[in-house]
């Protein structure tokens, strides 16, 4: 005969209960989903437009040639393009973290006195979906209105694809990409210590945002009376942010110990999954402080923001100006290091505690061994490669 008996580990542990318990009521408390999806709703491109949106610093190829010689205008229109840069990668991340908070969510659910956890991750996958109507509201508008098409931001897309927009990839490596976040979403679901262990990746991912996040969002409350709103939306969206980060924090550390301990196997998947972000954050991007893109993928937005009317580069120019950017020392490139070896540093202390963490994941290793004179090597032949494919003349 079927008895009851409290089978939850998590009712046990009344301190990782007081945390989860405690997040969700603030989180829920301070949803800034209707303020963004107010702003969303009175933005206007036109109101706006001369004004910078981020600090200085956080301009497109801020510190580079491009930056050093531009007009007043021109250096407005770098930095709104850097907001339109980086929030076009969140919405990649917040599509991919809609379908994997879900199962997660699918995972856990089937334990006694999960349902605050999954409770939790339904809010915030709510406010993904406001937070990327409203980064697309502004993306679009921006875009259309600057260039009529897109350059940084793509139509919506599911959550099987790379997560890094402009990635060191190609169409093997895409379809690769796409069984495992397919394999992924379905062991998970039905494995609660891996659908915890999305959480360690996740946490990650946004501990990074979170750290270049604070930094945007200081731009508004540094000038609430005269914030545009793209910045006013960095800050209500970095709130928001700051309890995912927590709930990430809650279960890959705290909840785990309410689980039973994992399988060489689940060892093996979670490890698989954090060497997968280190490969995503390899890369180090000069266009785009704190995005860690691929470079060589951005040559031609980069060329075509060149060309463009606000620019107005010749062919020649435009070839000169992406070779003093992207193949030489500058400010902009050891600002960008800087900022890497800053997540470096942050991602080996959230892992450190972890004891089914490999040493290579906990060191972060792979993105460790990038450096400058690497780049510097691949962007000169990837540059080379580039200006053959268009046919551009090679001074």
């Amino acid at each position: 005969m079927k008895t009851f008996k409290q089978s939850s580990l998590l009712k046990k542990d009344s301190q990782t209960n007081r945390k989860l318990e405690l997040n969700y009521r603030r989180a829920k408390h301070t949803d800034h989903s209707p303020d963004l999806d107010k702003l969303a709703e009175e933005f206007n491109y036109e109101n706006c437009r001369h004004s910078y949106w981020n600090p200085v610093e956080f301009s497109l190829l801020y510190g580079t040639p491009l930056w050093e010689q531009s007009t007043a205008s021109q250096k407005v229109l770098l930095n709104q393009l850097y907001w339109v840069a980086y929030y076009s990668q969140i919405i990649s991340a917040e599509i991919a973290t809609i379908f994997f908070n879900q199962t997660s969510a699918t995972g856990l659910y089937s334990l006694e006195g999960f349902r605050l956890i999954c409770d939790t991750l339904d809010l915030e996958t709510r406010q993904e979906r406001s937070h990327i109507n409203c980064f697309r509201t502004v993306i679009d508008e921006v875009e259309k209105t600057l260039f009529g098409k897109r350059l940084f931001s793509y139509p919506m897309r599911s959550p099987f694809r790379e997560t890094m927009i402009f990635a060191n990839t190609n169409q093997f490596k895409n379809w690769w990409k796409k069984i495992q976040l397919y394999s992924f979403g379905l062991i998970s679901a039905g494995n609660p210590f891996l659908a915890c262990q999305y959480l360690t990746v996740r946490g990650i991912r946004t501990l990074n945002g979170k750290l270049v996040q604070h930094k945007l969002s200081q731009f508004h409350t540094n000038n609430t009376e005269d914030s545009p709103i793209p910045a006013q939306i960095s800050y209500y969206h970095f709130l928001d942010e700051s309890f995912h980060f927590n709930t990430s924090t809650i279960l890959s550390h705290d909840v785990i110990s309410c689980l039973q301990p994992p399988t060489p196997f689940e060892r093996q998947i979670t490890n698989l999954g954090i060497w997968g972000c280190q490969k995503d954050h390899y890369h180090v991007s000069v266009a785009v402080n704190g995005i860690f893109w691929y470079d060589p993928a951005l040559y031609f937005t980069i060329y075509q923001v060149l060309r463009s009317p606000f620019f107005g580069l010749s062919v020649e120019e435009a070839k000169a100006m992406l070779t003093a950017c992207f193949t030489q020392e500058t400010d902009g490139l050891h600002r960008s290091f800087k900022t890497h070896d800053e997540a470096i540093a942050s991602y080996q202390l959230y892992l450190n505690s972890l004891d089914f963490i490999s040493a290579s994941n906990k060191e972060m290793k792979l993105m460790a061994s990038n450096s400058i004179p690497r780049y510097l090597k691949t962007q000169r032949k990837a540059l080379d490669r580039f200006f053959k494919q268009q046919e551009l003349t090679v001074n």
